[in-house]
């Protein structure tokens, strides 16, 4: 008789607007397609899951979607009995799981695995903290932590199977690139010109970036999805920044997209030159687009966010000065303010080492396994 299949529970607070629920709800996908685990996915915020995934029901207490069981979760009192409990439970960047779902943990035979996912980063001592066990203070529960990064000392990224096989599908048909494109409602003058992807915070510097572009010497269209950067693109425009909306100044045609599901989120930094990306759901899937990209961290307090920026550059470009010098004013975490100008001008003078890095992180990264595979072989080992 076969064993009955694992089953999981993610626990998700949508702080970040996209980048919570984005990972979770890879992780889920994956961990039901690849691994075959029952996955229940509670969610506090399904507005925001939504905008990635047309699917979901915002009205809906609970939904099966794409093999995944969604609950809408909302809030820490609601009651659970040891039947509730999954065989693993996660709970991502420290939510608060429900007190009485972790005292039905406790009450459950056999007690569960619990995981606390971490975000990603580039600092070294993620490798010392990397599935270190922390013992409840009043119940018989561990609890441990599981990071992504960058090494093998550490649980990987999120990478489905197939995904590198699908870019080269992708990539390799120049039509089906283009009618993608098409899609989104690029004309063929816009398909033509230097193409960028546009996902940022509100405090990145897009006006100045804009001016340089729109004053440079080469076509650029940069596509922005709806509410993106609202005031620089809406005063670029000079209209409202509604999906379909576009405007051409100078070298510069900036479009707004709709948000469109995960799926075509890839396509979409398969399809351009550059990504700017943000947070970490987006920043991840720039890495694997093996596109060059520009990463605008999640803002913290005392300017910890530069510290992590900092981190991750001295891995990824210790020796492009262009590169480090563009994403550091990206993030305000630069010593002067430089002329957008000049900082374009030289990163698409390294852009050929830029693209060459690109590869190289990959085939890195490839080598640490996929986040997904390694948390649950993890997880497995100590039920």
């Amino acid at each position: 008789m076969s064993a009955s299949p694992l089953t999981l529970a993610i626990f998700c607070k949508v702080v970040d607007n996209y980048g919570d629920i984005g990972i979770c709800w890879r992780l889920a996908r994956q961990l039901q397609r690849e691994h075959g685990v029952l996955v229940t996915l509670r969610v506090d915020d399904l507005a925001s899951f939504r905008r990635i995934c047309p699917e979901v029901d915002v009205e809906a207490a609970a939904q099966q979607v794409q093999g995944v069981r969604v609950l809408h979760w909302r809030g820490l009192d609601d009651d659970y009995t040891p039947a509730d409990v999954a065989d693993i439970v996660i709970e991502f960047f420290a939510v608060d799981i429900p007190p009485r779902y972790v005292e039905a943990m406790a009450a459950r035979t056999p007690r569960p695995v619990w995981l606390n996912l971490e975000g990603l980063t580039a600092e070294e001592w993620v490798e010392g903290c990397h599935r270190l066990p922390s013992m409840h203070p009043r119940l018989k529960l561990t609890k441990y932590f599981f990071f992504p990064g960058f090494t093998n000392q550490t649980g990987g990224l999120l990478r489905e199977a197939g995904l590198e096989s699908e870019r080269e599908a992708f990539l390799g048909q120049p039509q089906q690139v283009r009618g993608f494109l098409q899609s989104l409602g690029l004309s063929d003058t816009e398909i033509d010109a230097y193409k960028v992807s546009l996902f940022c915070y509100p405090h990145a510097p897009v006006a100045e970036l804009f001016a340089a572009w729109q004053d440079g010497g080469e076509a650029v269209t940069c596509l922005v999805p709806e509410g993106v950067a609202a005031q620089a693109v809406e005063e670029f425009l000079g209209a409202a920044g509604h999906a379909g909306t576009a405007a051409t100044r100078g070298n510069l045609t900036v479009r707004v997209l709709p948000f469109v599901p995960q799926p075509d989120y890839d396509r979409l930094l398969w399809a351009c030159e550059l990504n700017f990306v943000r947070g970490e759901d987006s920043w991840v899937r720039a890495q694997w687009a093996g596109k060059p990209f520009v990463w605008h961290i999640y803002p913290q307090d005392e300017n910890l966010h530069h510290k992590k920026l900092r981190a991750f550059l001295g891995r990824y470009a210790p020796d492009i000065d262009s590169l480090q010098s563009v994403m550091l004013q990206w993030n305000g975490a630069a010593a002067n303010t430089a002329d957008w100008s000049v900082l374009w001008s030289a990163l698409q003078a390294d852009k050929a080492r830029i693209e060459a890095r690109s590869s190289e992180w990959q085939a890195r990264m490839l080598e640490n396994g996929d986040l997904a595979t390694n948390l649950l072989a993890f997880a497995v080992s100590l039920r």
